[in-house]
């Protein structure tokens, strides 16, 4: 799985003009599900995101995780973050995982994290999305369970 993490002092995404996500401070996680990916890999990468100390503490140092500052997530299904751009100019998605591990991998992570104590929105998945973020810093960190 790979994971897009961006700070975020607010955000929110949008189907058809319809807000059908949104969070204040926390999170926005742009979520890619490759095809070898299972259950326990989804479970893993939620306790990675909650926990990974990016968040500012009293004295101004990135000490304190998600589940310290009692942020929220906003899970957005991002298949082209296995995009493959070796070959000419038209990116490739074959090593994304098909749509229905895709999605069932998708909502276990967004439940992972609830289960974990996080309030969590989504995205919806497979549909044209604008998501709209305040990004806090910036402050952005790539997570792929392929580099453990």
């Amino acid at each position: 799985m790979r994971a897009l993490l961006q700070r975020s002092s607010g955000a929110r995404v949008r189907v058809d003009g319809e807000v059908v996500g949104e969070i204040g401070a926390g999170l926005v996680i742009l979520l890619g599900v490759g095809p070898h990916d299972t259950e326990a890999v989804a479970d893993e990468l939620a306790r990675k995101a909650a926990s990974l100390r990016i968040f500012r503490d009293e004295a101004g140092r990135t000490n304190r995780s998600l589940l310290d500052v009692g942020g929220a997530a906003l899970v957005v299904s991002q298949f082209t973050l296995y995009a493959d751009t070796a070959r000419g100019r038209r990116p490739g998605f074959t090593a994304s995982a098909p749509p229905e591990l895709a999605e069932r991998l998708y909502l276990r992570f967004a439940q992972a994290l609830r289960e974990l104590g996080v309030a969590v929105a989504t995205g919806r998945f497979g549909a044209e999305m604008a998501v709209e973020l305040v990004n806090d810093g910036p402050f952005t960190i790539w997570l792929d369970t392929e580099d453990r």
